[in-house]
Formats: C-alpha cells, structure tokens, sequence
C-alpha cells in the first residue's frame, strides 16, 4: 500500500486549525501522495475540519501524541516517509502562562521525539527526505514602533509559549548540523480563518459579538500584531515544503499590522452589518480588562524572502480575509456549538470572566 505513492508525507496536528487546512490542500493537490495525518485530539483537533476529505484514497488519519517516541518510531518505519510537516504544538500564550510543563512537554519534548525517528531512519542530507517545522513569529520577541522581523532577527521569546517553539526550533537546527536531518522551518505571524476555536482573538469576538457577550480587550488594546490568512498560510506552506531550500528558513506575515482595538471596531462593524444590528451596536461589548504578564507589544515580520525566492505573495488583503472569516463562522453554526461546549466553556470561565 505504502508503496505505491509517489510521495509519503506525515502531517503533525493534521486536524487543528492550521494543519487542517495544510491537510486539505495536499490530499486535493497531489493526489499521487500519501498523506498521514498524525494528532492527539486535544480540544484544538477536529475531525470535523476534515470532513470533506475524510474519505480520499490518499489519506490516512492516525491518532497518536507525537511525545509517544515508541509509535512515532514505529511509524516512521512502516511508513518510510519521504518528508515531514511538524504542525503539531500548544500555541496559546494565555494557556502556556497557565500551564508551562504541557507546553515543554509537547512542543519541546514531542518534536525531539518526531527528529529522533528521522534520525533513525533517513540516511541525512542525500536521503532527499525532509523535516518541516512551522514556527512562529513570537520567538522573536517584541518589537517597537518600527522594524520588521527578518530571517536572521536574533531569538528573544518573551512567553512559556514563545520560549518552547524556540527551544524546538534549535532543535530542530541542532539535528540538521550534528545529524544531517535535511530541515526547514518557517515563522509565521498570527493566523485567521475558518474553523479555528475561538480562543484566539478573531473566532473569540465573533462568537461573542453573535451572542451579545462582552469583548474582553488586554490592557489598552494597541498591541499590534500582522495577520495572516490561514488558507495563504497553507499555500506557503505548500511552496516551501516543494521549493524551499533545506537549512533555510522562511518568514511567512500577511502584510497586514492592526492594533488589537483597531482591528475588533473592523470586526464590530462587518459582524453588525451580517447580523443586520445597528452600526456600534457590537462596539458597546468592549471590556477592557487586565493585561496579560509579559505582553509582547509588537510583532511584523518581513516576508520578502518567501516573495521573491519562491514568488508567494497573500491573495487576499485583511478586510477581505475577515469578512470570508466571518461568514464561515455564521455559515457553520453547528461546528461552533460543538468546539464551545464542555472543557472549552471551562477555559474560557477561567480566563476571561474574571479578569475585568
């Protein structure tokens, strides 16, 4: 079975927010490969994004915890992948202030895990295999009022987060000079989109602004962040998993910086119009409420590098991105109901309402 693809690709946290989609793209555009896609079900993977492909001959859904170093060996040698797609991780900074060791844990100790198995069964840089590992933004730190993040911008996380995706990043640079693991990684700035659970800001405020439930903003609301389209994510991911040069690294940013405050008033005003309500209707549930420690001020990144190596540029621009948002998220009611009962109902209690 294995053997008759042209390509063998492990996809990590296949069913989350970004994975998904990065999922969604590959079995759709190279159908003469295998995709195998490896999460835990955490309250971040949903089976339910997937749907639409569930049933594709080139797919193979696995449900494993990528810290489990005995089945991910034993993947890698049933499978004999040819790359790898490390989505896999924790990634909200309010949880991992909360709740550092899980963070160590899957991040730091559960990439190790996937770079041992490559270890033992790719032959190093002539295998023509490949370890991609998506990164973010936030491993360099904070910026001021001017700048961007560049490719060679030195690492200063300021978060558990932040500090636990840096960390597997050395690793991952580690592995490639003393093993020859042929490796890539991409930084990518703040993703947006469908089907990701609203605890991030975006989903978060469209699920309260529909409800009528306050909008919980940190601190002053002018922390500045660069969005990106998580369907534009995809294809990068796409370019630079085919194209991309192995021990090099790519940052991926929308070209899209907003304040916090003013990119909700957007979001207030486009979910006002959908929802047919009076303009500043939804402006009047902004609460502003206790900043969180270790706040990063500012992030943008320059992707002028994945521009003009391997020519992508965002289709969408952030107004146009948002409202597609928007209209997912008011199109696909019952995936709401279900991503925001139980545990998820439990976090949000915990962080949010008690803050103001």
């Amino acid at each position: 079975m294995a053997g008759t693809y042209q390509k063998k690709i492990l996809i990590t946290g296949g069913a989350g927010f970004i994975g998904s989609h990065v999922v969604r793209r590959f079995v759709q555009e190279y159908p003469n490969y295998l995709i195998y896609n490896l999460d835990k079900l955490t309250y971040a993977g949903n089976l339910e994004n997937l749907k639409d492909i569930e049933t594709s001959p080139s797919y193979r859904f696995e449900k494993g915890d990528i810290c489990d170093s005995d089945l991910v060996s034993e993947l890698f040698h049933q499978m004999q992948f040819d790359g790898v797609i490390h989505l896999a991780a924790e990634s909200h900074v309010d949880r991992s202030i909360e709740n550092p060791l899980e963070f160590i844990q899957t991040n730091i100790i559960g990439t190790v895990s996937l770079l041992n198995a490559a270890r033992e069964n790719w032959k190093g840089k002539e295998s023509g295999k490949l370890f991609y590992h998506i990164s973010t933004d936030e491993v360099y730190g904070s910026l001021g009022d001017t700048g961007l993040f560049t490719e060679t911008t030195p690492y200063d996380p300021r978060s558990p987060y932040s500090a636990s995706k840096a960390s597997s990043d050395h690793f991952v640079r580690a592995y490639e000079n003393t093993y020859g693991i042929p490796a890539i990684i991409s930084n990518c700035s703040n993703n947006y989109g469908p089907n990701h659970v609203p605890e991030k800001l975006i989903p978060l405020f469209i699920n309260n602004i529909k409800n009528n439930q306050s909008l919980p903003v940190y601190g002053d609301g002018k922390y500045t962040r660069d969005w990106l389209y998580v369907i534009d994510h995809a294809m990068a991911i796409d370019l630079i998993f085919h194209k991309g040069k192995p021990g090099g690294t790519y940052n991926i940013g929308g070209f899209n910086e907003w304040k916090n405050i003013d990119l909700i008033q957007l979001l207030c005003k486009i979910m006002d119009e959908k929802l047919g309500r009076e303009k500043g209707t939804s402006e009047k549930l902004i609460t502003y409420i206790t900043d969180r420690p270790g706040h990063d001020r500012r992030y943008a990144i320059d992707s002028t590098k994945i521009s003009q190596e391997l020519g992508w540029k965002p289709s969408v621009n952030f107004e146009e991105g948002l409202e597609k948002t928007v209209d997912w998220y008011l199109a696909n009611e019952e995936w709401l109901q279900h991503v925001t009962s139980g545990n998820y109902q439990k976090y949000y209690d915990k962080m949010y309402l008690h803050r103001s």
